[in-house]
Order: C-alpha cells, then sequence, then structure tokens
C-alpha cells in the first residue's frame, strides 16, 4: 500500500466496504436457506467437541444426552466466545434432573516461533511493536511460549424461574513474562443478562479470523471489562440486540508538565444490532461505542471532559458450507484502548501541539479481512489481512506510528476433538510519519490440549 493514500480515500474506501457488507444479506438471501440446510463442517466439528464431553451424574446413573447437549449448547453458542477459548471440560458433574452441570478444565498450549527479516519482541505478533530503525541484533529470533494455557470454572444450567444461566472463571499465563498467573474472565450471565469481567459488547468475536498468533488482526477491537450487559435475541431468531454498562480503563497520554489525567468516573456505553440468517451460521453487526475521557489542564487549572467514541461494521458469511468470509471495519476518537495495535500505548487521548495543556481525542481506523475453508471437520485453513491507521490532528512529521499492516495464513488440524496443532506465516509492516518504516516475517507452531 502506498504512503500517499490520502485521509479522504480511506474513508471512502471505509465508506465503499461498509457498503458492501450491508448489501451481502440480500445478495445471499435466495441461497441462505439451501446454506443452513446443507451439512456444515464447522457444525460437524462442534458436534465432536460436544461428543467428547464426559458426563458424571450425581449419586449414579446415565446422563439424558438432550439434557448434555442443552447445557453444553449454552458453553458453546455464545456471541463472546473467542476461537482460543478453552473448550468445555473433558469431565462434567451432572444433577440428577439434568438442569445443573459443574465442571472444572483446562488448557495446555505450547507455542514456538521463527522470526526473521525483522523480528517483533514478545509472543504477540504486533506491528506497533516492530523496532524502528532495524536493531541488527534483532534480525532473526527463535522463541517459545506457554502463553495461554490456563485453567477455568464453569457452571452451566437452566431454572424455570430464571432460563438458562452460566457463570465462568477462566484464568491463564500471560503476564510477566507469559507465566504470571491473570484472572482473564470472570462473569454470570443469566437468560438476558451477564455481570462481570467479560468481552466487551463492542467487539465482534464471530467476525476476527482465526489465528495461531494470540494477538489476532490488528485492526480489530478487543477488550475485557468489568460490565453489566443485556442481550436478546427475538422469536425469529433473525435479530439480536445488547447493551452495557461498562467500567472505564482509559490510557491518556498526559505528560504530568501541562496535564494530568483524571480519574474515569463515567461508564463506557457498547451496544450492538445483528441480523443473522442461515442458522445463525452467517451475520451482519452494526455497533457503537461512546465515552467520557478525562483530563486536567495544570496550566489553566481546569478539568475537561472528552467525549469518545466508535462505529463498527462487521459480518460472517457463510458461502458454502466449507467456506467462510470474515469482514470487520470500524473509525473512532479516544477509542485507541480498544483497538489491538494502538492499545500498546496511550492514544485514547494525546496533547495538542499547538496549545500546550490541552489533549483531543484523535481518529484511528481499522479493517479486518479473512476466509476460512473447510478441508474436512478436522482439517482447515485461513487467510487473513489487516490494517491499523492513526489519524492526528496535526502531522507530527516524526517517528510516530501512522500505520501497521498485518497478513496471516494458516493451518488447524484437530488431531482428536481435544488435541489441536497449528501452523502460520505471518507477516507484517509498521510505518511512522517520517516514512521510516520496519518490517517482520514469523513462522509460528502451536500445539494446543483441552482437558
Amino acid at each position: 500500500m502506498k504512503c500517499t493514500t490520502t485521509s479522504t480515500e480511506r474513508m471512502r474506501n471505509l465508506l465503499l466496504a461498509a457498503g458492501l457488507m450491508t448489501a451481502i444479506p440480500v445478495l445471499h438471501a435466495e441461497s441462505a436457506g439451501d446454506v443452513a440446510e446443507s451439512p456444515s463442517p464447522e457444525k460437524e466439528r462442534l458436534e465432536s467437541m460436544i461428543e467428547s464431553t464426559h458426563v458424571v451424574v450425581a449419586g449414579g446413573g446415565e446422563a439424558e444426552p438432550d439434557s448434555v447437549r442443552r447445557l453444553l449448547n449454552i458453553f458453546y453458542q455464545d456471541q463472546f466466545r473467542h476461537f482460543q477459548d478453552p473448550r468445555a471440560p473433558y469431565f462434567m458433574f451432572m444433577s440428577k434432573d439434568g438442569s445443573l452441570a459443574l465442571g472444572v478444565g483446562g488448557v495446555i498450549k505450547a507455542s514456538g516461533y521463527f522470526d526473521w527479516n525483522g523480528s517483533i519482541p514478545g509472543s504477540d505478533f504486533s506491528p506497533y511493536s516492530i523496532p524502528i530503525p532495524k536493531d541488527p541484533t534483532a534480525k532473526r529470533n527463535l522463541a517459545a511460549t506457554a502463553s495461554g494455557s490456563g485453567l477455568f470454572f464453569t457452571l452451566l444450567g437452566h431454572n424455570t424461574l430464571l432460563g438458562d444461566f452460566k457463570g465462568y472463571i477462566q484464568a491463564g499465563f500471560s503476564g510477566y513474562n507469559n507465566r504470571d498467573f491473570k484472572l482473564k474472565k470472570a462473569y454470570l450471565t443469566i437468560g438476558d443478562w451477564t455481570a462481570g469481567l467479560a468481552t466487551t459488547t463492542f467487539e465482534d468475536c464471530d467476525a476476527e479470523p482465526p489465528t495461531v498468533d494470540g494477538a489476532g488482526a490488528n485492526g480489530i477491537n478487543s477488550k475485557t471489562n468489568v460490565l453489566v450487559r443485556y442481550m436478546h435475541t427475538f422469536k425469529d431468531e433473525h435479530w439480536t440486540v445488547a447493551g452495557s454498562f461498562e467500567f472505564p480503563g482509559s490510557d491518556i497520554d498526559a505528560d504530568g508538565e501541562y496535564t494530568k489525567a483524571c480519574n474515569d468516573y463515567i461508564p463506557d456505553i457498547a451496544a450492538f444490532a445483528q441480523y443473522q440468517w442461515a442458522g445463525g451460521d452467517s451475520h451482519v453487526r452494526l455497533s457503537g461505542l461512546t465515552r467520557v475521557l478525562t483530563y486536567r489542564d495544570l496550566l489553566k487549572a481546569r478539568n475537561h471532559n472528552i467525549m469518545g467514541w466508535a462505529v463498527q461494521l462487521s459480518g460472517v458469511i457463510k458461502v458454502i458450507p466449507q467456506l467462510t468470509l470474515y469482514g470487520i471495519a470500524s473509525v473512532g476518537q479516544g477509542h485507541e484502548s480498544y483497538t489491538t495495535d494502538l492499545g500498546n500505548d496511550s492514544f485514547d487521548l494525546v496533547p495538542d501541539e499547538h496549545a500546550k495543556g490541552r489533549l483531543y481525542a484523535p481518529t484511528a481506523v481499522g479493517y479486518v479481512f479473512g476466509a476460512t475453508y473447510y478441508f474436512t471437520p478436522k482439517l482447515f485453513s485461513n487467510i487473513v489481512l489487516s490494517e491499523q491507521r492513526y489519524y492526528p490532528k496535526n502531522n507530527p512529521g516524526d517517528g510516530q506510528y501512522k500505520y501497521g499492516l498485518y497478513g496471516a495464513a494458516n493451518i488447524f488440524w484437530d488431531i482428536t476433538p481435544r488435541l489441536e496443532v497449528g501452523l502460520e506465516y505471518l507477516a507484517g509492516k509498521r510505518m511512522d510519519f517520517n516514512r521510516m518504516h520496519g518490517n517482520a516475517n514469523r513462522l509460528m507452531a502451536m500445539m494446543q490440549l483441552s482437558f
């Protein structure tokens, strides 16, 4: 991609992509029924996961298959489940009436990677982290990590009054040096309500192409917040709406001399409306985010509230049973801490170069496109292309990040429903405003055992 592309052209491309994604449901309306009725390798893969769970009934006896399937569907049929999330526990303990199940599970994940022609420090392949200029001592790198390994508890059940409910606690080795044990999620879902530490409502997990790389495409919006969410799917099963109040965590570039970040005191608000078809295999979603970012002008001794916002159009299209397409396009101001690339630093509010003591919310744009093809229910491949763009009010003309490019091609093989291996090629580029740039290439292999 050439550096001379203008901001206007970028925004025009975003609108064209949005129009295309909006038109897709209409173009596929006639064939949607055929796709839904055709056997899907993805559903066969999910079926093998469900069947691999062993249920122990309290007090002995046989578990009813329908009861087991109903409870495990609560676990797997989750709008906010990531591709790399653990599978249901190998052993589940179920009540005699089949209305409650408890399981303790985990995942052992080992990844090895080799970088050449420029390397990225750390196991996450983030174009933002590509060194500029190139470090002659880091042209190549061979490393391995167990990041992504962890344990979790889940409680699944159905109650006449409450409906379906799910309790979930997940912790993993992804803290300091990828070895510290860190809480990742802890939430309770009852019917249409979710409360706790969970994936933000602004993220469309199903629209993110699968990757071996733990960070995923750099153009996505991904964050975990403590939140209260309401989500409802209407009776015709074609429409889903959701909204949440999320406890804020802003990243503000205040220098402490002219400006200072204030405590967050207003919740972020995220919402989406989604249309789905073909039995839920395909969907188009429009998401929105608003937040208030507060800082203090130390020169004038005044606090300022800046409105941050973002919109995202995302979708998943099952073209044929073996082929799925993914797309995400987002734009916003002051939402950079939700993005995977700019979230590596403090970009929610940045200094105004022409007014000391003033901060503002810069613009960021992200794109993600991908495709998955299933050769068999156990063997599938993905390609991913992504870009994150940063648009400050004034061109800094220095070593500030301007955009990052991310590309991946991979293949996954489920040796058993519990043991998965993957191989991936990754390519990344970082371009700065001073026209300096850096590249990185990585070959990554992964083995993951769920229990």
